[in-house]
């Protein structure tokens, strides 16, 4: 668990925090837009939730990870959509399970946001964008 704490609240937890917000306010304003176009409440949030998470993935490859070359670039883009994907899960159940237990839908989102931002920083700092070991 000490190990655990600078990876939380070091420089780079910072600037995937700022990296996130900038997404999520893609995603949110997409949204926003396309409702306001006309497009109907799933096919919007789809969409812009797919805006988000690309956006996501080039904000984070250029200012908070060390990205891959080649192929194992390509594994870390498909392991970086099944983090958000893992995301959106654990949103769409904490909402649901939030919802039918009787709470505020708003309330519930407010806590799967911060659920689903830990579980993909952890996922995307541990595991799909793990530092390299410097060659010895």
């Amino acid at each position: 668990m000490r190990d655990l704490i600078p990876v939380l609240l070091g420089a780079r937890a910072l600037r995937y925090l700022g990296v996130s917000v900038v997404a999520l306010g893609a995603d949110m304003g997409s949204f926003m837009l396309l409702l306001h176009l006309g497009v109907m409440a799933a096919p919007a949030s789809a969409l812009a939730y797919g805006l988000g998470v690309g956006l996501h993935w080039w904000l984070c490859a250029r200012a908070v990870f060390e990205v891959a070359d080649g192929a194992a670039r390509w594994v870390q883009k498909l392991l970086f959509v099944g983090s958000a994907l893992v995301g959106l899960g654990l949103t769409v159940g904490i909402v649901g399970l939030g919802t039918r237990a009787g709470f505020d839908p708003r309330l519930a989102k407010i806590v799967a946001v911060g659920v689903s931002f830990i579980a993909t920083w952890l996922l995307r700092s541990l595991v799909i964008f793990k530092p390299r070991l410097a060659a010895a």
